[in-house]
C-alpha cells in the first residue's frame, strides 16, 4: 500500500479532503477518468502504456515538460523496484505526484503575519482572473479568523474594479481606501498604509492593475508600489500573491512567468479550480517556476477560498484510486 492510500485509509482524513474531492471533480472526471481504466486494462508496462499516461497528464494541464520529467522518474522507479503489473503503478503515480510538488522541500504557505505591526498583502494578476473577488474572499476569511482588515483599491485604471472592491468592503465589513478612477495607484497605496497604521489594522490587502500590454509599464508601476510599501513599513516582510484563473491552463503558466519576472511572487492563488478540467496546472506552476500555491478558490461564495493543502489536492485528483 502506498503512502497516500495509508494516509487516506483514515475516514476523518478523507472527510477533511472532501471539498477538494468535489472541487477537483471536473479534472478527475474529464481528463483523469481514463487513468484508472488504462492501468487496470493494460497487460504490461511498456512504451505504449507510458505514451497513454503522458497523454492523460498533458490533457490535465500538468504541462509537457513536467509530464516528461514525471514519466522518466516513473520509469526509474519501475526499473528499480522491478514493477511488472500496470495496476501497481497506481500507488507509485500518486506518491510521485506528491514528491514532484514538494521537491524535497519544506513548504510553508502560511501568511507571514507581522505580529507587532501591519501585515501587507499585495495582489497582482491580469484582469479577469478573479483578483478583486479573491481579495474580498481573503478579507472575509481573515476577519473570521479575528483579524482587522482594510483594503486598498490600487487598480485605479478601472472604475469597475474600484466599485467592486467597495462592494466587497460593505459585504465583509471592512474599510476600503480608494480614489477616483485614473488616480495614481501609488498615492492610493500610500494613503492606505498611513490609515491602516494609524487605525492599528492587522492586515492591509492591496489590489493592483493587471495590464500586460506593456511589460515595462507594469514593471515600473509595481516597482513604485513596492518601494512605497518598503519605505512606509521599514522594510517589513510582505506577501505578493499572483492570482491565476485555473481555467486558462497553460496560459496561466505564461502569466506566472511574466509576473515572476517583474515581481517577487511569494505565492499563487488559483481561482475557479472547481470549474476546470485543467487542475494539473498546480503541478506545472510549482515545477516550472518553483512558486508554491497558497490558496485555491473552489466556488462563488465568500467562504469558498481554501488554504492550499497538497495532500488534499492529490486526494482530489486521484480519489478514484481510493474507492
Amino acid at each position: 500500500m502506498g503512502l497516500f492510500k495509508k494516509l487516506f485509509s483514515n475516514k476523518d482524513k478523507r472527510k477533511q479532503a472532501e471539498k477538494y474531492k468535489i472541487g477537483m471533480m471536473k479534472t478527475r472526471k474529464q481528463t483523469l477518468s481514463s487513468l484508472k481504466d488504462v492501468l487496470r486494462n493494460s497487460k504490461k508496462i511498456d512504451e505504449e502504456l507510458y505514451d497513454k499516461l503522458e497523454e492523460i497528464f498533458i490533457m490535465a494541464d500538468v504541462g509537457v515538460d513536467t509530464v516528461i520529467e514525471f514519466i522518466q522518474e516513473l520509469k526509474e522507479v519501475v526499473d528499480k523496484e522491478k514493477i511488472s503489473k500496470p495496476i501497481d503503478l497506481e500507488n507509485v503515480i500518486v506518491d510521485k505526484m506528491f514528491e514532484l510538488y514538494l521537491k524535497d522541500e519544506v513548504i510553508n504557505t502560511n501568511i507571514r503575519f507581522n505580529k507587532d505591526d501591519l501585515t501587507i498583502i499585495l495582489f497582482v494578476g491580469v484582469n479577469g482572473t478573479g483578483k478583486t473577488t479573491t481579495i474580498g474572499k481573503l478579507a472575509f476569511k481573515l476577519k473570521n479568523e479575528g483579524k482587522s482588515v482594510m483594503m486598498a483599491a490600487g487598480d485605479t485604471f478601472r472604475a469597475g474594479a474600484i466599485n467592486q472592491l467597495k462592494s466587497f468592503g460593505e459585504r465583509v465589513g471592512c474599510e476600503v481606501i480608494a480614489k477616483k478612477a485614473g488616480s495614481d495607484p501609488a498615492s492610493v497605496i500610500f494613503d492606505a498604509i498611513q490609515k491602516a497604521k494609524k487605525d492599528k489594522i492587522d492586515v492591509l490587502l492591496i489590489d493592483t492593475a493587471g495590464r500586460l500590454q506593456n511589460k515595462k509599464n507594469l514593471m515600473n508601476e509595481l516597482g513604485k508600489i513596492n518601494r512605497i510599501i518598503k519605505r512606509e513599513t521599514n522594510n517589513n516582510v510582505y506577501e505578493t500573491y499572483l492570482v491565476i484563473d485555473a481555467t486558462t491552463g497553460q496560459n496561466g503558466l505564461s502569466q506566472a512567468k511574466i509576473f515572476s519576472e517583474v515581481a517577487d511572487i511569494s505565492g499563487v492563488i488559483l481561482t475557479k479550480l472547481d470549474g476546470t478540467a485543467k487542475g494539473g496546472i498546480v503541478l506545472a506552476i510549482r515545477n516550472k517556476l518553483n512558486i508554491p500555491i497558497s490558496f485555491v478558490g473552489m466556488g462563488e461564495k465568500l467562504s469558498d477560498l481554501e488554504y492550499f493543502d497538497i495532500e488534499d489536492y492529490i486526494y482530489g485528483l486521484f480519489s478514484d484510486f481510493f474507492e
